[in-house]
C-alpha cells in the first residue's frame, strides 16, 4: 500500500488491537472500514495474530493492516508474508530495523530516548513510535525534542486517550497517535459490533475536531 503514511496522517488515530479469536478478525475489519477508520494495528501478542492479519488484508483490501509488537526479523517477515503493509515495534532493535530496511519492509520502530532517535536517523528513518508515551513524559518530552530533531515525526502510543489526544495531535512533530480505546476488548469479545462502531466513529470525530 503506497499511501500508507498518507492514511496515517489523514486519520490521525491508529487502533491498536489484540485479536484473541480468529473469528473476530473479519467483523472487526468491517467495523473499522464501515465506520471511517480504515487502519488496524494488529499486535503479535496472540497465537492467531498472523492469521488475523491474513484474513483482514485479504477480505478488506482498503484496510491499512499494520503488524504491531514486532520484536524480531522473523516476526517482521512473517507479518509481511501474511499481508501486513507495515510493521511497528515497541522498542528500537537495530537487528530488526536493519533487516527491514535491507528488505524494503516499512517499519516504524519504537523509541523513548534521544539516543534511540539518533540510531533511527542512522537508518534514514524519520517516522518513529514514541512509546510508552505518557510514561516517558508525553507532550512535554515531544516539545523538548522538537528543536534538536526537527526532521523526526512521531506516533505516540501508550496512555493516549480521548482526553489527551488533542494535546498530542497539536504538536507539529506528531503525525498520528496509537490507542486502543476505540477497539474495546470486551466489546470485541462479546461481538458488539454496533457499539464498537460508535466508539470508532467517535474516535474519528475527536481526531478530526
Amino acid at each position: 500500500m503506497d499511501n500508507a503514511r498518507q492514511i496515517l496522517e489523514e486519520m490521525k488515530v491508529v487502533p491498536v488491537i489484540q485479536i484473541d479469536r480468529l473469528e473476530d478478525a473479519a467483523p472487526l475489519a468491517k467495523a473499522l472500514v464501515d465506520n471511517g477508520l480504515p487502519i488496524a494495528e494488529v499486535t503479535l501478542r496472540s497465537p492467531v495474530a498472523l492469521d488475523a492479519i491474513r484474513v483482514m488484508s485479504q477480505q478488506y483490501p482498503s484496510l491499512l493492516v499494520i503488524a504491531g509488537t514486532v520484536t524480531s526479523p522473523k516476526q517482521a517477515q512473517q507479518a509481511i508474508d501474511a499481508g501486513a503493509h507495515m510493521v511497528v515495534s515497541p522498542g528500537f532493535n537495530p537487528v530488526t530495523v536493519k533487516y527491514c530496511v535491507e528488505n524494503n519492509i516499512d517499519i516504524i520502530p519504537g523509541v523513548a530516548t534521544p539516543g534511540e532517535m539518533e540510531q533511527a536517523m542512522n537508518f534514514a528513518l524519520n517516522t518513529l513510535k514514541f512509546f510508552p508515551a505518557e510514561a516517558n513524559g508525553g507532550v512535554k518530552t515531544l516539545k523538548a525534542i522538537a528543536a534538536p530533531y526537527q526532521q523526526l515525526k512521531f506516533m505516540p502510543t501508550g496512555g493516549v486517550n480521548p482526553e489527551n489526544l488533542h494535546n498530542y495531535l497539536a504538536q507539529p512533530n506528531v503525525i498520528c497517535c496509537g490507542g486502543s480505546w476505540m477497539v474495546d476488548k470486551s466489546l470485541i469479545a462479546q461481538g458488539k459490533w454496533g457499539e464498537l462502531g460508535q466508539l470508532i466513529r467517535s474516535a474519528v470525530s475527536t481526531a478530526a475536531a
